[in-house]
């Protein structure tokens, strides 16, 4: 039948996964990287997706497709609750794959292990303490204040939370000299770019530095201070710093 069905760009997708989270049927799904339509009698036309891309990847088209089938979809989303419990009782996220054989959840989700070598402990039998370079609390986006004295001549911080576990000096390379925010736009459920906005344009910020993971999912962090820098009304220098999953700085 001809109707109306949703339509990915891969080439303008940025992987950041704001599609997927916003799909009520779960027809959206993260394929390598990149957004696509799971199947498509789980997409029922209406768009929910479009307004969060920040990409503009998405549209709705017309097209020969399946119908709309409400019962997969309750299916498929009965499925995907057994194994959100499932996972939650192991304590772990494993691989979800389809026909293709291609990891089907969210890319920052694909469980990983590293064989990192046990190494004896640099500071051994040497007077060396490592110091904190915290120069606030609190920490996370959602609760600081924007009127808060030490944003004033602040050089900003905004780092996924994930970042201070994979990169280990975090403190050292990253901190130092900086208020620091910290979120997680996957597991967040509050538009960061509003506060982050109020922060920067009402307090004399000098610069800002966005730290990430390489998963898409942080692309909405990146996202929401690229957004409150320009609504700020504002020009900062600003930069973008990428962490590797196994706990380098990408180039």
């Amino acid at each position: 039948m001809i109707r109306e069905i949703v339509e990915i760009d891969r080439d303008k997708c940025t992987g950041c996964g704001l599609c997927a989270g916003a799909c009520h049927e779960g027809a959206i799904g993260m394929v390598d990287g990149k957004a696509v339509l799971l199947r498509d009698d789980y997409c029922d036309g209406m768009g929910d997706c479009l307004p969060e891309c920040p990409a503009g990847a998405i549209r709705i088209t017309k097209r020969e497709s399946a119908a709309y089938d409400a019962r997969a979809v309750e299916e498929h989303k009965e499925e995907e609750r057994k194994k959100q419990i499932f996972m939650r009782a192991m304590s772990l996220t494993p691989p979800v794959t389809g026909d293709s054989g291609h990891f089907q959840g969210c890319p920052g989700s694909r469980m990983q292990q590293f064989d990192r070598a046990d190494k004896p402990d640099e500071t051994e039998n040497r007077d060396v303490r490592q110091c904190s370079e915290l120069r606030q609390w609190p920490v996370q986006i959602k609760l600081v204040s924007p009127e808060a004295p030490y944003f004033q001549g602040a050089k900003l911080l905004v780092a996924a939370d994930c970042t201070a576990y994979a990169y280990a000096g975090f403190h050292r390379d990253l901190m130092r000299g900086k208020v620091t925010l910290i979120g997680c736009p996957k597991l967040d459920d509050i538009d960061y770019s509003e506060k982050l906005t109020e922060i920067i344009r009402n307090n004399d910020i000098r610069e800002v530095t966005i730290v990430r993971m390489e998963v898409p999912c942080c692309g909405g962090l990146q996202h929401a201070v690229e957004t409150a820098l320009k609504n700020s009304g504002k020009f900062l220098p600003w930069r973008v710093v990428t962490i590797s999953t196994d706990g380098e700085i990408l180039p």
